[in-house]
């Protein structure tokens, strides 16, 4: 089971953890036990994602983080509306949902985003830090914009998959609202002359015809 298997992961980075499966067992489990955050999917029975989303932000500032297999714009829209600080959606990189939670831990200044000594993602001579919000590249610091940081981050994460334009455009949600997933290209053009030393012939970021893109040299 999923929920089971980002309990493992939480445990292992030095947190604790509380698996529910309804959302009303969630809103209860809130009340008595005031985490630091909630992973919370929009598919739960009693009351939906959205309706605890929505209690949550009426009540409590406690930091949302949806992780969901309900992709259409709408919902990721609707989520965001609702006040959740990170969407993201399935089939999703356990570093990534790790990295994610640290940094909306860091971000709401609640404690535990800093449980790994070394949280930063490595692969392709890449070096992408989600605390800080820094990216380097052989060692040099490389400027990114939200959208492109959290590209990179994601592609980071897991080197030589290639990822559809379709996913992408997911990890620029609630950064770049306005993007589409034409966006994605240039967003992609765009860090193709930050990080490759010849933009026109890359060998990090790759293009993966007729699926998308990956993150070519594997992981540092």
């Amino acid at each position: 089971m999923q929920a089971e298997l980002i309990r493992r992961s939480l445990l292992a980075e030095g947190h604790t953890a509380t698996v529910v499966h309804d959302g009303a067992a969630a809103l209860d489990a809130v009340r008595r036990g005031r985490p630091d955050l909630v992973v919370l999917d929009l598919m739960l029975p009693v009351i939906d994602g959205f309706g605890v989303c929505r209690v949550l932000r009426r009540d409590d500032d406690i930091p949302v983080l949806m992780l969901t297999a309900r992709a259409a714009e709408d919902d990721i829209l609707l989520g965001l509306e609702l006040g959740a600080d990170d969407y993201m959606t399935k089939p999703y990189s356990p570093r990534e949902l790790m990295a994610r939670i640290r940094t909306v831990l860091r971000r709401s200044g609640r404690p535990g985003g800093d449980r790994r000594d070394d949280p930063v993602v490595r692969a392709a001579g890449l070096a992408v830090d989600p605390e800080r919000h820094e990216v380097r590249c052989a060692g040099a610091p490389v400027e990114c914009t939200p959208a492109e940081f959290q590209i990179l981050l994601a592609m980071a994460a897991e080197p030589e998959r290639v990822f559809t334009r379709r996913q992408l455009l997911q990890c620029t949600r609630g950064f770049d609202r306005a993007s589409t997933e034409r966006a994605v290209d240039v967003h992609i053009m765009n860090l193709r002359r930050k990080i490759e030393t010849d933009p026109r012939r890359p060998v990090r970021l790759l293009t993966v015809f007729g699926v998308g893109y990956k993150l070519s040299g594997g992981a540092a």
